[in-house]
């Protein structure tokens, strides 16, 4: 009998949690038909592992399946079952001049009808570097690679060999790509080695990595005292932005800067999200502060696999050739990537694009706010340049403790409202928003009355 009655319960409790995944999923869709996406993601589940190629993809933290684009324009994207969206992930950053811009679009046409690949320099990738390094000052000299995690794999083997250290310390919450020294959370204890976040990932390896608050400076004190001659490189995002976009608090990047040039250690800045984005020469710029080594990504490559890091040339020339760190790449700096690199930079650093950027998204922040107070709803927005994010919360937030304690399911449900109003944001309370020049005046309107709409629509 009491077999009998659990099996029931747990019936209903199946019964109802489907329930809750369709109303989710058909207020998500219901203003649009999306049975291709719905049929397509089926299919790719049985050839790809979740049926994505990155996790986030997979939508898995709002409770709906993803959509399969197949188009983009502008602000602008369609989805296979024709759904039109105002796109505020912007293929998760690169997308600064807009979906399909015509000067990048004929820039790979030209560059693809001379050859795809080379395997040897052109002339391309020393154009490419020089734009990088006028807008860096930090920046002697760079190396082209394929993606972020590429970059700053290397930044880091590049610290260790040029500090003769091993030890390295990173903020809690901060991605900087999946290699294996790097995928690890926080331990038991402040200034302690992380733990593995991920299986596979051997214990030895966490060992070597330190793992703090982001913006607890003192904590970073505490590590520096505890190690004060293992820390090979301090590896920080300036501008948080793979917890949502959290900024730092005030001196908090100086005293990084003064803390690593005491104890000879190495400061890498990971600007692949915020280089070019939040100002030209990126959160350095932004700060007055030089990294010792840089690793950009995201827009440099114009929307195809390009990444870099660069430094000062007494530290980049320990590379091979010149020195005995190694690193090479078959595709590195590739033909089609730097033509889509050059000209997405040169349309970019055009006169008054920044201030473009900036007022755009003011306009967008300003909006949301507005439309969040009049439905009484907590909302804290985090803004740098055209890098936003919501939290659903009305506390500060300074660091990942503080983001996992927001309201998850708030945003699931503005997640879903707003894309059934046609607005397309990141498919995670932990991502940013990204604005494009191609958002045009009309756009943020529009997404700011769907938000509107959106904030009503969400349970209090």
């Amino acid at each position: 009998m009491k077999v009998l009655f659990f099996s029931c319960v747990n019936k209903l409790f199946e019964v109802s949690l489907i329930s809750a995944y369709d109303m989710a999923r058909k207020m998500a869709y219901k203003n649009q038909k999306n049975e291709n996406s719905l049929n397509a993601f089926k299919q790719a589940v049985k050839f790809m592992p979740g049926g994505v190629n990155s996790p986030v993809r997979a939508f898995e933290g709002t409770d709906l399946d993803p959509l399969f684009i197949q188009r983009a324009s502008g602000s602008k994207i369609w989805d296979i079952d024709g759904n039109e969206y105002i796109d505020y992930v912007g293929s998760w950053g690169p997308m600064i001049v807009g979906h399909a811009h015509p000067g990048v679009v004929n820039a790979i046409k030209n560059a693809a009808e001379k050859g795809t690949s080379f395997g040897a320099p052109t002339l391309a990738e020393s154009a490419l570097a020089k734009k990088i390094i006028d807008s860096f000052g930090s920046i002697d000299k760079l190396r082209l690679v394929n993606s972020g995690t590429e970059a700053v794999m290397t930044a880091i083997r590049l610290a260790r060999a040029y500090t003769k250290r091993d030890v390295i310390l990173k903020m809690s919450g901060c991605y900087h790509g999946h290699n294996d020294s790097l995928l690890v959370a926080a331990g038991s204890g402040i200034a302690e080695s992380g733990t593995a976040s991920s299986d596979g990932v051997p214990e030895a390896l966490t060992k070597m990595t330190c793992v703090i608050p982001y913006n607890d400076i003192e904590a970073a004190k505490k590590v520096f005292k505890k190690h004060p001659e293992d820390i090979a490189a301090v590896l920080v995002e300036p501008v948080a932005a793979n917890m949502g976009v959290i900024p730092p608090l005030e001196n908090y990047l100086e005293t990084l800067r003064e803390l690593c040039t005491s104890h000879q250690t190495l400061l890498i800045f990971d600007e692949v999200i915020t280089g070019f984005r939040i100002a030209a020469g990126g959160a350095q710029e932004l700060f007055n502060i030089h990294a010792d080594i840089t690793c950009l990504g995201k827009i440099i490559g114009g929307g195809l696999p390009l990444a870099a890091f660069g430094g000062r040339a007494d530290i980049m020339d320990m590379l091979a050739p010149l020195g005995p760190v190694y690193q090479a790449g078959t595709l590195s700096g590739n033909p089609i990537a730097t033509a889509a690199a050059n000209a997405t930079l040169e349309i970019l650093l055009k006169e008054k694009n920044y201030e473009i950027l900036e007022q755009r998204t003011s306009a967008l922040e300003i909006g949301l706010k507005k439309a969040s107070k009049q439905a009484s709803l907590p909302l804290r927005i985090y803004r740098i340049g055209s890098l936003m994010s919501c939290f659903f919360t009305d506390t500060p937030v300074r660091n990942f403790e503080d983001v996992k304690s927001t309201d998850i399911k708030k945003f699931k449900q503005f997640f879903s409202s707003m894309l059934s109003h046609g607005i397309y944001l990141a498919p995670s309370a932990f991502e940013a928003m990204f604005v494009s020049l191609a958002h045009t005046e009309k756009d943020i309107e529009t997404t700011i009355e769907a938000a509107g709409k959106s904030f009503k629509e969400i349970e209090t």
